[in-house]
């Protein structure tokens, strides 16, 4: 079962442009919820607080409790916008999730014993992660933070394709219902690129063509 985040939030009351860089000026995040049976909400959070979480795997693809002076509504971030060049996030949203309803988001790869594996060990082979998240469906309870692909056995020549990926009990990979096509791979063990050396040209040999058509000439 996933683990859940609480974030602290406050009602914002101003809204616009204006208002909006007024809080971003206080150090604060415009954000708003949406989705299920309750109206849009617009809502502020701690800057130091959101940048700080955003560190984290978990904020992307977690359940989080936004949490408004106790009354705490379950959600997932859906869309973050950062300032193109400094370290600032500019808005938020999120949306509410309902425990009995099917959610449908990325959830990150974490590959593990891929350095121990035969693939890994060999110095000509190079091992490719084609994804590092996926897009799965499951209901709220069941969204996993990650999803762990063991590579311990991996072997130069493997494919790990995306049926082959283990998932938790009640977590789906919706692609695959679109067909064979739609099984791409995950990873790739394959030898790396070798330069081929340039060939030494010999000039005794390189001579001899020559030298025989002049004494054919003769």
């Amino acid at each position: 079962m996933a683990t859940t985040h609480e974030i602290k939030v406050q009602r914002r009351e101003d809204e616009g442009k204006g208002a909006s860089r007024r809080l971003r000026h206080a150090g604060e995040v415009p954000a708003v919820v949406y989705g299920g049976d309750l109206k849009p909400v617009s809502i502020k959070l701690s800057h130091n607080d959101v940048w700080l979480a955003s560190q984290h795997e978990w904020f992307y693809a977690s359940i989080l409790d936004l949490s408004l002076n106790g009354d705490v509504q379950k959600v997932l971030l859906r869309d973050m916008q950062r300032h193109p060049f400094k370290q600032q996030i500019l808005h938020l949203d999120f949306q509410r999730v309902n425990a009995n309803e099917t959610i449908r988001t990325a959830v990150p790869l974490h590959f593990i014993n891929e350095d121990s594996s035969p693939a890994g060990k060999a110095a000509d082979v190079v091992i490719t992660h084609e994804l590092n998240e996926v897009t799965v469906t499951c209901l709220p309870g069941d969204l996993p933070e990650f999803i762990e692909i063991d590579l311990g056995a991996m072997v130069v020549g493997d494919i790990v394709h995306l049926s082959q990926v283990k998932l938790p009990k009640g977590v789906e990979i919706p692609e695959l219902a679109l067909g064979a096509d739609h099984d791409v791979a995950v990873v790739v063990a394959k030898h790396g690129r070798v330069e081929a050396e340039p060939e030494e040209t010999d000039e005794a040999s390189a001579d001899v063509p020559a030298t025989k058509a002049a004494k054919d000439d003769e």
